[in-house]
Parts: structure tokens; sequence; C-alpha cells
């Protein structure tokens, strides 16, 4: 793809990402984790490695970013796109009924988590295309 910067490999570009969510009290919840910099509060997301599907991909960065592991979609829920590194990544969303959750994970150190009501996810998350998924997700609970 024209633009894309030489130094990433191609395959950065195709990225998955998962909405992890549990009923709590008669209501759903979803968790979300702050960005390694700007400390954004984001949606477990990563590239998706060679050899790894998006789905596999999806339950990796769950566990590293998040600590958390549990019932994943079969299907993502959508997917969108981003401008990084040159060029256009690709990131396909599924969910995630959390079933399990780590007192210490990979990137503990690096962020936080916060389990929040679909309402307060909405004026936590400051990206359009995460409110979007969203409320695809919401269609469907």
């Amino acid at each position: 793809m024209p633009g894309r910067s030489e130094a990433v490999p191609p395959w950065f570009y195709e990225q998955s990402s998962v909405i992890p969510w549990r009923r709590h009290h008669g209501r759903i919840e979803v968790l979300l984790i702050t960005s390694a910099k700007s400390r954004r509060w984001i949606f477990p997301k990563g590239v998706i490695d060679p050899g790894y599907s998006a789905r596999a991909a999806a339950r990796k960065e769950a566990a590293e970013e998040a600590g958390i592991s549990g019932v994943l979609s079969e299907e993502p829920i959508g997917e969108y796109t981003y401008e990084k590194w040159k060029g256009r990544c690709r990131v396909r969303m599924f969910t995630m009924e959390v079933t399990a959750i780590s007192e210490t994970w990979e990137e503990m150190h690096l962020r936080r988590r916060r389990w929040a009501t679909l309402d307060e996810a909405h004026g936590l998350l400051d990206r359009k295309e995460l409110r979007r998924m969203l409320r695809r997700f919401e269609l469907r609970k």
C-alpha cells in the first residue's frame, strides 16, 4: 500500500480487539483499559501476529493487556480502520464474556483497567470508532 512506513511490516496493519463484558448486579458492564502511552480509555487491541487468527490474537491481547480470559465470540461484531505508521490499520472487533480476571498480568505496569456501565463507557471512550463498536455490542445484548 502506498504511503506505508518501510520500517513497519505489512502484517502490523491487520489487528484485532475485544470488548470484554460481564453481567454485574443485573446490568452489563464492559472492561476498559488505558492505552500504554496516552492513557486514554480503550479496549484491548493488537497486531495479528503471523500464525495467529484474528480471534486468537484478540484472546492473546485480552490476556496480555487486561489480564482476562473468557468466552470469545465466534465472529467479529464489526471492524474499523485508523491511521498509524503512515498507513491504515484494520481492526476486527470481537466480544468476550469475561470468566476470569488475573490479579497480575503482563502489562499491569503499563495500563489501568476499569469496569464501566455502558453509559459510563460511552463517556470514557474518546474514539468514535470504539463508541460505534460499543453501540453494536449493545444492540446484541
